[in-house]
């Protein structure tokens, strides 16, 4: 979009978005579905793209943080819009989910099931579409994470790093290397 281009051109942020009446701080593009996991890993893979859970809740200040900061990024959300279809669940919401094995529940009971245990926490799904909810997720962050991981972070899960190194940390120190060796500043920290 214009805004994006004129963001980055300048340096800007992109607008923070502020909570909405249930508390939720809502990306214009998260995905707005049905909840049937299938069919928005179905949906992902049919545009080229890996499905995503935000889990936040109500007042948290590390979702508020999120948001914020890292997902004000325009190169950070030009990358997870590229690669990955975002959907946002509260904790302890009770909008009607369809799970992968294809049980009906809630948000929170789903939570549960998942051991989402505080947000944010970003479960990333198989690219593949998966009926075992004990083998769906191949990837998740939990908690707040500065910019710097936050974005390698799916850059890890799109990339499939996790399939050569399954030690984060060593990929992104790997990765943060490399980076330095062309130049470019890393901010860790």
């Amino acid at each position: 979009s214009g805004l994006t281009a004129t963001a980055r051109a300048e340096g800007e942020q992109l607008p923070y978005v502020e909570a909405n009446e249930e508390g939720m701080h809502v990306q214009p593009w998260f995905r707005s579905t049905f909840l049937d996991l299938t069919e928005d890993m179905a949906e992902a893979k049919s545009e080229g793209k890996q499905l995503a859970i935000i889990w936040e809740q109500k007042g948290c200040p590390y979702c508020r943080e999120m948001h914020r900061v890292n997902l004000r990024i325009p190169d950070t959300v030009d990358y997870i819009k590229k690669h990955f279809f975002v959907v946002q669940l509260n904790l302890w919401g009770d909008r009607e989910v369809v799970d992968v094995d294809g049980e009906q529940t809630t948000e929170k009971k789903l939570g549960r099931k998942y051991r989402v245990q505080f947000t944010p926490t970003i479960q990333f799904f198989d690219k593949e579409p998966n009926k075992d909810p004990r083998s769906v997720e191949v990837w998740r962050l939990m908690g707040y994470w500065k910019p710097f991981h936050f974005k390698h972070t799916f850059v890890y899960v799109a990339e499939d790093g996790f399939k050569t190194q399954p030690n984060f940390q060593r990929w992104l120190q790997t990765r943060a290397e490399e980076y330095q060796k062309q130049g470019k500043e890393v901010k860790l920290w």
